[in-house]
């Protein structure tokens, strides 16, 4: 990335002899060259070098405990592609949160699920205040235009009604996950599950969304505010309270409503 001055580009043309493409300097058409595939790698150099205090891997949930703060990610479903055990498991625990965070990075769902847990745990931290809410129930500022949602959530029709769901595994009421570029470009609000940082989803569904008003809700969050340069508005996360609780819900297969009196929105 280089800046030149307008009077320079026909020096630059002359001596360079690859093809450059020319943005303009405004901060929202660097964002779009920088792109969303790189979110991922900023938010993993932002953890800092601090000890991890556990790591837990459940049915539902994997949950990564720091020192100030303990994060937690979907679980993928063990026939994931590519998603499979590494040979470090069991000693992961003695690598520090920055570590662990860079597994975010990785192609396996198993090893990515435990990085953005690490991501979590730095972010979400416990001494964290701000508003209640899961992140559905907001208003859509007088947007025209359908509101998409990624993923099935209890009470949508209650909450978002008319909505427009996208699932992996449709229901009656749901749209296959296949038919997101049909419904999500011209959209006016995008709410997104956080599973899709899991199953590496995210960064193609922001390229989809560009001028909606986008959402990302779920357990999972990253509560950082650099993913309001990728295009995400507002963030519903969960902060963890009390770990101990936590911990054993995710270790006994709890599902989110159980993690719900350890913590909050």
């Amino acid at each position: 990335l280089a800046a030149a001055r307008a009077e320079f580009l026909d020096d630059w043309d002359l001596r360079v002899p690859q093809r450059a493409e020319l943005l303009r300097p405004e901060s929202s058409d660097l964002w779009r060259w920088w792109g969303p595939d790189r979110m991922m790698e900023e938010l993993a150099r932002a953890v800092p070098d601090v000890p991890c205090a556990g790591i837990t891997v459940g049915f539902n949930w994997t949950m990564v405990e720091g020192p100030d703060g303990s994060g937690l990610a979907t679980t993928p479903n063990k026939g994931s592609g590519g998603c499979r055990t590494i040979a470090e498991t069991g000693s992961l625990a003695q690598r520090s949160l920055a570590e662990l965070a860079r597994m975010a990075l990785s192609v396996n769902p198993y090893e990515r699920a435990i990085g953005i847990a690490a991501i979590n745990a730095a972010t979400n931290r416990r001494d964290m205040i701000g508003p209640s809410g899961d992140g559905l129930s907001t208003d859509p500022d007088g947007q025209n235009g359908h509101t998409v949602i990624i993923g099935r959530f209890p009470q949508l029709e209650e909450k978002v009604p008319g909505a427009i769901v996208l699932e992996r595994n449709p229901g009656p009421d749901d749209l296959p996950a296949e038919a997101a570029r049909l419904v999500i470009p011209g959209c006016s609000r995008l709410i997104v599950t956080a599973s899709a940082l899991v199953n590496g989803t995210l960064p193609s569904l922001l390229e989809m969304a560009e001028g909606a008003e986008v959402s990302l809700v779920g357990r999972g969050t990253p509560l950082a505010q650099g993913l309001h340069a990728y295009g995400i508005d507002r963030l519903a996360g969960f902060i963890v309270d009390k770990p101990d609780g936590a911990r054993a819900v995710v270790a006994e297969g709890g599902g989110a409503r159980q993690l719900k009196p350890f913590g909050r929105n």
